[in-house]
């Protein structure tokens, strides 16, 4: 019943280490990557519709760039990295200049994420915390608050699309939900998605929300992906937040990456087994009978050996090429790969 193609279209090769992260542009016309050799590379097409590398942003950073996320205007990279800092690159002329760095976390920086609507900007490390900052004139950045919580080191933040709400994932097996509290002005843990048969067993690697903002997939070291559902429209977008799904079976190592589709219908994952796999939601019908999961997953298509190594991010374009979604992906064989899918099922 469900079905479909995932073609290779494009290696991108001139990373000389692991390649961490891959992340577009709000237009999807840039993809910056970034990896163990320390730098950024911005990838633009040319004029017969290939990706080339037209910048790379380097010599800044003292060790491993581990993650990159761009600001709705496209004109702003935040850039995080083992070195303890996040640094903010504006394309100036056609020129990336650095106009701030952040310093705060103590050791590694592990992710960065600014907010879709406003000029929040998280930050995440080895230290156990979540920073939000907020960018004022002249890229000036304010500590808005340090959050505390997580007990291990906190891998990935991600913001609801409202950005009313910051989701972290962690080593120590949790998922938490932040919102900010107006009469404190400060923000707090509002749920903890955790224990024994309601999330996952081991480090929750990443977090990805649907564009709805009403369906919440995770990816973990237990070698599965869990996507939760708000069910109570009531309340704040922190309310009514269960495990719906589980889709294991299909990965047989850590689940590094995980990313809904620009249209919510598909569900891209990526991991320590050299797979890429895309599943999409069965029809209710379809949907295993008995037990509380209230949805089901099937998988569309997978690639077996997408890379010679472990996949460490994989992420959607937010726009169709030619009617049809692609894909980017990072592995630790130094590579960065474009992918085209189209289904041909039934969804």
């Amino acid at each position: 019943m469900f079905g479909g193609k995932l073609v290779e279209k494009q290696v991108l090769e001139g990373h000389a280490d692991r390649v961490w992260n891959v992340s577009w542009s709000p237009k999807g016309d840039l993809m910056a990557s970034c990896g163990g050799d320390k730098t950024v590379r911005i990838w633009q097409k040319d004029a017969s519709s290939k990706w080339f590398c037209s910048a790379i942003i380097e010599e800044l950073h003292q060790r491993t760039v581990r993650c990159t996320s761009w600001h709705r205007s496209g004109t702003l990279l935040a850039v995080a990295s083992f070195d303890g800092t996040t640094t903010v690159w504006s394309l100036v002329d056609e020129e990336w200049e650095c106009v701030s760095t952040l310093e705060g976390h103590e050791n590694e920086v592990k992710c960065v994420a600014w907010s879709p609507v406003s000029d929040y900007l998280a930050t995440c490390g080895r230290d156990k915390t979540v920073w939000i900052w907020e960018m004022m004139d002249a890229y000036e950045f304010d500590c808005v608050s340090v959050l505390n919580g997580h007990t291990q080191d906190v891998k990935m933040v991600a913001w609801h699309p409202s950005g009313e709400m910051l989701i972290s994932a962690s080593y120590d097996d949790s998922i938490k939900l932040w919102m900010e509290d107006p009469d404190e002005d400060d923000w707090h843990c509002v749920k903890t998605l955790s224990g024994e048969g309601q999330g996952h067993t081991s480090t929750v690697w990443g977090v990805a929300l649907d564009s709805a903002g009403q369906l919440l997939a995770s990816c973990s070291d237990d070698q599965s992906l869990i996507v939760w559902e708000r069910t109570e429209e009531a309340g704040d977008v922190s309310q009514g937040w269960s495990a719906a799904c589980s889709i294991s079976g299909y990965h047989t190592r850590a689940v590094f990456s995980v990313q809904f589709s620009p249209d919510g219908r598909y569900l891209a994952s990526a991991g320590g087994d050299d797979s890429l796999r895309i599943f999409t939601q069965e029809d209710a019908e379809m949907a295993s009978a008995g037990g509380p999961a209230s949805r089901s997953y099937a998988q569309v298509v997978a690639n077996e050996k997408a890379h010679t190594a472990d996949i460490n991010c994989v992420q959607w374009n937010p726009t169709q090429i030619d009617g049809k979604w692609v894909l980017a992906t990072a592995g630790d064989d130094k590579k960065v790969k474009i992918w085209e899918f189209e289904s041909n099922g039934s969804s």
